[in-house]
């Protein structure tokens, strides 16, 4: 097993895309199976050496960042194992160090699909069940705990478990228990709280009545266990798309548009009398707000005739088309703000579904002729360049003020979202600070990103986010949707779940790792161990 221990070698794992400073470790080792992983943890476990898993290095919370022991990075743990073809799509399974664009053109290749999409695709497979990533798609398809089948994990003290859905649950009090090859078996409580009723929600540790046990680890952040093999369900690759940026010039119309698309693309997914979906059981999913207690993945189902049922709606405001016009200066004069959005088709839905899309952009005065379709796949590659211009843009704002982005990563039910959006809009306008709201509006999940141009404004930028976050707890949302709590946030956990819970969480991990020594700092502080 290589390990590394020079400075200079292992500097760039102890930083993430958080860009946290001072992290610090003894050495960085690579295992390059289940069994070597064991004997790190092992080891680590008996000296009370705390380890910090480590990806590719993608996440923003500081999750990956050490600050003592050892890391231990997931890179050798590259391999593709498996793939099987099923009606109406498959299964494959794969390493945790795979990363995730690999596995989707090799998923593609085979004429499949893999939906979770989050933005940065350099990211390990594992990392992406650690965190449960979500991106654009998880407006139709539900984020990556929905297509896990199975989990290969090595816990703190060498033990591994090999857990598939549908094998162990909670009981009705909330107790787990999962046999272990020695012949015992870890026993845990889980928390007692109740997550928000949102579509998307990271923060903390996943619960729900009688729950699969394989679903607590998805999303666990690394400080249960460290994810080694993950099999995951696969979709048919669907025929075509169509995709657009449509351009307004009034916010409330704007709204409007995103409420019908949304409201027709859920009720477009529901089975027609006498009829059984395709869908399956998330159906409920799609119907209502949260993540599914089954967990089954979504099938796409083109047969509805040409009806509009979105896979993805984003949003960018007015401040951040500013942004985008340096480098794309036909976005129209006018425009307060544009949604992205995409649909799959077949050739006998396309023409009708563009006539729908164009009929409902009529209805809610978008501008139509100033804004941008794409059938096919090289101009659907240039509104996919366009949608992930703007963080790009920001980054050289930041290199230029010598500054670091507060980036809001809140969503909030669906009736308390319009609220939500003009809350960030008078506070920002009124701060006089420079600022970029998009992303997953699809999902009541938008990403505010403050812009401080030198210490005193990013003073007043972190308070502003205070605010923000307070904010999305009082209406019933989540601090963080997607990108996890890490130690960057874990005191706004305090914020969304009392002490008793934070405690409860706390026990829970100790029955994993009764020495504390995974992902040290992430989610709760230390102190709770």
């Amino acid at each position: 097993m290589l390990t590394k221990s020079d400075p200079d070698e292992i500097q760039s794992f102890l930083s993430d895309a958080s860009h946290m400073r001072d992290g610090r470790a003894e050495r960085v080792v690579f295992p390059e199976s289940a069994e070597e992983v064991a004997e790190v943890l092992r080891g680590a476990t008996r000296a009370q050496t705390s380890v910090t898993v480590s990806g590719a290095g993608t996440g923003t919370v500081g999750g990956r960042i050490p600050f003592a022991g050892i890391v231990l990075a997931t890179d050798k743990l590259k391999q593709i194992k498996s793939i099987v073809h099923e009606d109406f799509g498959g299964s494959a399974v794969a390493e945790a160090g795979v990363t995730l664009a690999d596995f989707q053109r090799f998923v593609e290749s085979e004429n499949l699909f893999y939906p979770p999409d989050p933005t940065e695709r350099g990211c390990f497979l594992g990392g992406t069940v650690a965190t449960n990533a979500s991106g654009a798609r998880t407006f139709k398809y539900g984020p990556t705990r929905n297509y896990i089948q199975r989990l290969k994990i090595v816990l703190a003290t060498g033990d591994v478990i090999d857990l598939r859905r549908g094998q162990l649950h909670a009981d009705a009090g909330g107790r787990i228990e999962i046999p272990l090859i020695s012949g015992r078996s870890i026993a845990a409580q889980l928390p007692t709280y109740q997550m928000p009723q949102t579509r998307k929600h990271v923060s903390g540790y996943y619960v729900a009545p009688q729950m699969d046990v394989l679903d607590l680890f998805i999303g666990s952040e690394g400080t249960l266990g460290v994810i080694t093999e993950i099999e995951v369900a696969l979709l048919a690759k669907p025929e075509g798309l169509l995709s657009g940026i449509v351009f307004f010039a009034v916010d409330e119309n704007v709204l409007s548009f995103v409420s019908e698309a949304r409201d027709r693309s859920l009720l477009n997914r529901r089975p027609r009398d006498g009829e059984v979906s395709r869908l399956g059981p998330l159906i409920e999913k799609a119907l209502e707000v949260s993540e599914p207690q089954s967990s089954q993945p979504i099938v796409p189902d083109n047969s509805t005739n040409g009806a509009i049922d979105a896979r993805a709606l984003e949003y960018f405001d007015s401040e951040s088309l500013k942004f985008l016009r340096q480098k794309y200066p036909t976005i129209p004069a006018g425009a307060v703000g544009a949604i992205f959005f995409e649909q799959e088709t077949t050739p006998a839905t396309e023409d009708s579904l563009m006539t729908g899309w164009l009929s409902l952009l009529e209805q809610h005065h978008a501008l139509v002729d100033d804004s941008w379709f794409a059938t096919n796949e090289q101009d659907q590659a240039k509104l996919r360049e366009f949608r992930h211009a703007l963080p790009v843009l920001m980054n050289e704002w930041f290199a230029r003020h010598n500054q670091r982005k507060v980036s809001t990563d809140m969503s909030v039910p669906d009736e308390a979202f319009s609220g939500m959006l003009r809350f960030y809009q008078d506070s920002l306008r009124a701060s006089e600070l420079r600022y970029t709201i998009f992303g997953h509006i699809g999902d009541n999940h938008v990403h505010v990103n403050i812009l401080p141009r030198n210490d005193e404004e990013a003073t007043k930028a972190r308070d502003i986010y205070l605010r923000f976050v307070k904010r999305a707890v009082e209406v019933g949302g989540t601090i963080s949707a997607e990108h996890g709590i890490g130690k960057l946030k874990r005191d706004y956990l305090r914020l969304l779940y009392s002490e008793d819970h934070l405690r409860e969480m706390a026990a829970l991990k100790r029955a994993f790792d009764p020495a504390g020594i995974l992902g040290r700092g992430n989610i709760f502080d230390e102190t709770y161990l």
